[in-house]
């Protein structure tokens, strides 16, 4: 009996290794076997697969999947003072990876847990900045790392005001969280990514997009 196969694992879970095995969206894909490598809490999974290549040939290959789960992020912005509100805390990974301190400047975000897309986004939002936020904006839908990851992140932006804060927003003490919130000049925040003191890729990502789609986009004149 194996936690995750055939007996729970700590997080209640069963069949773990069934996943992926019945895909037919490619016909030049030919799944084989999936082990379950670990799932203490996410999953990590070795697939072997045969793949056709554009010659014909078939090759028998196998890849690592690391399964977190779903994700969505927000950017919080006000347009009439050209600000946007950011959140500062502690990445074990980028640390060891050569960060100098781990602390990072990110936009809220935060995995589904099983909640819709945009029910998710609002949560984290009030969880780590304090702000309720209405109906955010979609802007698009991703893979961050797809080589290895299996999650797609959900990006979304919408509005504050510094009046409507209505937690301290310092994320979920029993998960661990320990975040700051960091309000900038949306100029400010564009120069950071050019020094390096923004590196998080939602967060470059959503800067950039409201450069140039969102709404600190250069007017445009009316002919």
């Amino acid at each position: 009996m194996t936690a995750g196969l055939d007996t729970p694992d700590r997080r209640g879970r069963t069949g773990l290794d069934r996943h992926g095995r019945d895909l037919t969206g490619n016909p030049r894909v030919r799944v084989r076997d999936v082990d379950v490598l670990s799932c203490d809490w996410y999953v990590l999974r070795r697939t072997t697969f045969d793949y056709q290549h554009s010659d014909g040939h078939w090759s028998r290959e196998q890849r690592e999947t690391y399964d977190r789960g779903d994700g969505a992020t927000v950017l919080l912005h006000n347009a009439e003072r050209r600000t946007v509100l950011l959140t500062r805390q502690f990445r074990l990974p980028a640390y060891v990876n050569g960060h100098p301190d781990g602390m990072l400047i990110e936009a809220a975000a935060g995995l589904l847990d099983g909640d819709a897309p945009e029910e998710a986004i609002r949560r984290e939002a009030a969880e780590e900045t304090g702000h309720v936020i209405g109906a955010p904006e979609p802007v698009f839908t991703v893979y961050m790392s797809p080589g290895s990851v299996t999650e797609r992140l959900h990006f979304y932006a919408a509005p504050y005001d510094p009046v409507t804060t209505v937690t301290d927003g310092h994320g979920v003490a029993e998960e661990g969280e320990d975040i700051a919130t960091v309000e900038l000049p949306f100029d400010e925040a564009l120069a950071m990514i050019r020094s390096g003191d923004i590196a998080d890729a939602k967060t470059v990502m959503l800067l950039q997009w409201a450069a140039l789609d969102g709404p600190f986009r250069p007017s445009v004149p009316v002919p």
